[in-house]
């Protein structure tokens, strides 16, 4: 496996530029989840006349696979990368800043697709070479729920598929560090969306209204003690109200307040409690205030729970191999993002880990930011580590 591995390595160095100019070429021109057309045309072109297996529109959607079968028999291991972009205004100033107003690859997912592209590429050449098949999982819109990755599932995307891995590269954590963590390593999540209604009046006679404002702010504060008072101090939740949405003139009390926020959870079994308990302190304020409100409450992404002997696997593929990129390989614990990939390790074992891309001595901002940023260096280091990964499962399994 060593001179298989070398030759890997050798092929993805050699085409480091074009992982590059991939990636740009996705950050300048970003697309929205589920509208990831022109992104998905080239993802697709990319592999036109490879010695691969392409399917295209997945899922009813963007979705893109590509199976590389081996020339031998041997498992059938999936990989995925996201290739979806945010509602963001880019303030990064980059020479290949997005084109689009108010859209951005802010999250990495332009990196996570140039880098699997390469190392798709650099598989098939080799796939004489390789025992059993790979699937190379394409998948846009996993930034809004219900998410790419439940429509891939439903239209097949892991028939067959014994284990699924995936990279999160991640702008807070060093260039170099590879890290990973078995067990729940992402949390679960809900989204919510508040309408209380009241009866507006003028400020001078609040005797006349039914102040939306102030039960909304209420209500804000109360929601705080689901996790400070109903949550086990050694679990793990959070209640964010985001939006507040109470503009208007400063003589006149509202009629109507809209607030919107998400939930998150490390145990699904602590969803059921924050669901239950928002519930009914919302029901309880609105009574005290005489007000009426509607919900929407949904519940979407799992918990992503790594499968311990898959994550066991990745681990000593990087232990094994030297790759002089990586610096460090960390075991780094759950992170408290939701993603999902949780979706595929619901339904196969499997491993979702990260790599580091913030260079010591420059600026530091955090995913879904304006500023967000990426040192370039990390897809080389995701693509090999990946493909450590994959040459490993092929030839040892897990």
């Amino acid at each position: 496996m060593d001179d298989l591995r070398t030759q890997l390595f050798t092929k993805i160095q050699q085409k480091e530029a074009d992982m590059i100019k991939i990636r740009r070429h996705f950050h300048e021109n970003p697309e929205l989840s589920f509208h990831e057309t022109e992104t998905a045309k080239y993802i697709a072109d990319f592999y036109a006349g490879k010695d691969c297996d392409v399917q295209t529109k997945v899922g009813g959607g963007n979705g893109i696979l590509v199976d590389i079968h081996g020339g031998k028999k041997g498992p059938f291991l999936a990989i995925r990368a996201d290739f979806d972009a945010l509602p963001i205004q880019e303030d990064t100033g980059l020479p290949f800043s997005s084109k689009t107003a108010s859209v951005m690859h802010a999250c990495g997912h332009d990196g996570h697709t140039a880098y699997m592209m390469i190392l798709a590429d650099s598989l098939i050449e080799l796939k004489d070479q390789l025992a059993g098949t790979i699937r190379v999982i394409h998948q846009p819109a996993e930034e809004v729920p219900p998410g790419g990755a439940k429509g891939m599932i439903e239209a097949g995307c892991l028939d067959g598929v014994d284990h699924v891995l995936g990279i999160h590269v991640m702008s807070m954590m060093p260039l170099g560090d590879v890290l990973y963590h078995a067990g729940p390593v992402h949390t679960g999540r809900a989204t919510f969306k508040v309408i209380m209604h009241g009866k507006g009046g003028h400020g001078s006679t609040p005797q006349d209204a039914n102040d939306t404002i102030v039960a909304a702010s209420q209500f804000v504060t109360a929601v705080q003690t689901i996790v400070s008072r109903r949550i086990d101090p050694f679990d793990t939740a959070t209640v964010t109200i985001g939006s507040f949405d109470g503009k208007g003139s400063a003589n006149v009390i509202k009629d109507s307040v809209i607030l919107e926020g998400d939930v998150r959870i490390m145990k699904e079994e602590t969803r059921a409690v924050v669901e239950k308990e928002f519930k009914q302190i919302l029901d309880g304020i609105c009574q005290t205030f005489g007000i009426r409100y509607e919900l929407e409450y949904g519940n979407d992404y799992p918990v992503c729970v790594n499968d311990k002997e898959t994550t066991e696997m990745v681990a000593k593929a990087l232990t094994e191999v030297q790759i002089p990129e990586i610096k460090q390989l960390i075991e780094c614990g759950p992170q408290t993002p939701s993603e999902d990939f949780a979706y595929y390790a619901k339904e196969r074992p499997s491993c979702f880990f990260f790599v580091g891309a913030h260079k010591e001595g420059t600026p530091m901002y955090p995913h879904h930011h304006p500023k967000f940023y990426i040192d370039e260096d990390c897809l080389l280091i995701a693509a090999k580590s990946m493909g450590a990964a994959v040459l490993h499962y092929l030839s040892e399994g897990v």
